[in-house]
């Protein structure tokens, strides 16, 4: 079946008792069970079955399950947000005297989470430019734990050959763990790509409208003791399991996840190829634009969208403050891939506690506002960019 077909027809785990087509809210702690033995055999594994909801919850079980339909993985474990992923897949891998390798171009909180936070723990960062393959090669030893990177970085917009990564960490048997957050699962196969274990911000395009926080770890099994740790040490000590609420209105996001972001990616095409035309922006960034450097190797890996998030270049600091205080109809706002189309000034919010020296190397602007484009029409997002611009 077609993807869209999956995310709304998986069966559930166990049929609903009243036979509900939508997915059932279990907000509830403790699951009886009918005789001891059960009890025994469900804590300890032997049956699959919840016990506690803080480790099991049948809604969201039924939420892995769509994804792990979608996705062909071999584990899929919900959590309670985007960061709550990250580091658990992380947690998997590192330990006192490992090093992770990654990218300079790192979301704000993942660099510091790795360069901060696992520093204090031993484990060591070594930030490289994940596009040039010789010195990645030279970066991975004999202690290094895993190769993390963004599928599509967030704001810089760089594009790694996520292939060509996966041959050369493998052959030093060392896993991949990406973020794909950019460009949702329906459209990609990582699997195929090398990649070991996705983590997934589902707060963003699943959700839906900016509902709800989570996360995912999408495991394909080529690494089987990461989703041990995952779920019988990290999920069970660290309470990061994701609530069955957020589950229920994911997984109703899940369910329109293709046609919004068929939108959202055409819409974003749009306002790009229009915002090129207009001289008062400096630049425009965008991987679905054939010009980008990363086009040729972005529609290899991902197919013909590009996702949903671009970014332009204005004069200064003060024209881009000028600009988002001028918008009317799109929101300033953070997040990404919201129902609404949203802008931020990156450098002096998401990256505002880093110095100017480390943003110039992060490659993150003063200059830079990143538009998350959502489900307008596009022809007024451009009314309100060109009103908000003069």
């Amino acid at each position: 079946m077609k993807k869209q077909t999956i995310a709304i027809n998986t069966p559930f785990v166990r049929r609903d008792v009243y036979g509900s087509l939508a997915v059932p809210v279990y907000s509830n702690v403790s699951f009886e069970f009918d005789d001891a033995q059960e009890m025994s055999d469900a804590f300890c594994n032997r049956i699959k079955a919840p016990d506690y909801a803080r480790i099991s919850n049948p809604t969201v079980t039924q939420f892995e399950q769509r994804v792990k339909a979608l996705t062909n993985a071999a584990h899929v474990t919900a959590f309670n947000s985007g960061m709550a992923a990250v580091s658990t897949s992380l947690l998997a891998v590192a330990a006192n005297g490992k090093n992770i390798v990654t990218s300079h171009h790192l979301f704000g909180n993942t660099l510091a989470l790795i360069s901060g936070t696992f520093l204090r723990l031993g484990v060591k960062p070594r930030l490289r430019d994940l596009t040039n393959l010789e010195t990645l090669e030279a970066a991975i030893d004999e202690q290094t734990c895993c190769v993390y990177l963004e599928i599509v970085t967030n704001p810089q917009l760089e594009v790694a050959d996520l292939k060509a990564i996966a041959e050369i960490a493998h052959r030093k048997n060392v896993p991949v763990i990406a973020d794909s957050t950019v460009i949702p699962f329906t459209e990609t196969n990582l699997k195929d790509l090398g990649v070991d274990v996705e983590v997934v911000s589902s707060t963003k395009y699943i959700s839906g409208g900016g509902t709800s926080l989570g996360g995912l770890i999408i495991d394909y099994g080529t690494f089987p003791q990461i989703n041990k740790r995952i779920k019988y040490d990290l999920l069970i000590n660290l309470g990061v399991y994701m609530p069955p609420n957020t589950a229920y209105m994911q997984t109703l996001g899940l369910e329109t996840l293709d046609v919004r972001y068929q939108r959202q990616a055409a819409n974003a095409l749009f306002l790009a190829k229009a915002l090129t035309e207009i001289p008062e922006i400096k630049r425009v960034n965008y991987i679905g634009l054939p010009d980008n450097p990363f086009y040729a190797l972005a529609q290899r890996q991902f197919g013909k969208t590009a996702g949903a998030m671009l970014t332009i270049d204005l004069e200064s600091k003060e024209q881009c403050f000028k600009f988002l205080n001028r918008l009317k109809l799109i929101h300033r706002a953070t997040n990404l891939f919201d129902n609404r189309t949203l802008a931020i000034h990156p450098a002096s919010t998401i990256f505002g506690l880093f110095p100017e020296r480390q943003l110039q190397i992060m490659d993150v602007r003063q200059t830079t506002i990143r538009l998350s484009v959502g489900l307008e029409a596009p022809e007024d997002l451009l009314d309100d960019i060109r009103q908000a611009l003069k």
